[in-house]
């Protein structure tokens, strides 16, 4: 008996009127994220822009310009490590306004220089 009732609700769930509605809310609520771009050396980090007006998603899009391998972190979360001469993106949503250090994980790097603080206002 469940099984019917389930398929009529995924069937009520295609008519016109729910076809509709899929197609008009889900982007409704998804915000686009701001970008963010970040070169990395030894042992520098430069972002294009340290601030964000207001909380939100932060698209990072890390290259590592260096000639050893690098990665990026911040806002509780770290890039895959990348081989020089190559890219990766980092997204991290800020639910909240405050300072948030960014560095790089290698040891003894973020020491060298690679880091630095981004602010969400």
């Amino acid at each position: 008996m469940k099984k019917v009732i389930v398929a009529a609700a995924s069937i009520a769930a295609l008519t016109p009127a729910g076809l509709a509605s899929a197609r008009t809310h889900p982007t409704a609520h998804a915000a686009a994220a701001t970008k963010v771009s970040v070169t990395g050396k030894e042992f520098s980090l430069h972002l294009s822009r340290t601030s964000i007006s207001k909380p939100g998603t932060v698209a990072f899009t890390f290259r590592n310009v260096g000639t050893m391998a690098h990665d990026f972190s911040i806002g509780g979360k770290t890039s895959k490590m990348i081989s020089p001469h190559k890219t990766t993106t980092l997204t991290v949503t800020f639910h909240e306004k405050g300072r948030f250090t960014y560095l790089c994980t290698v040891p003894g790097h973020a020491q060298a220089g690679m880091k630095g603080v981004f602010t969400v206002r």
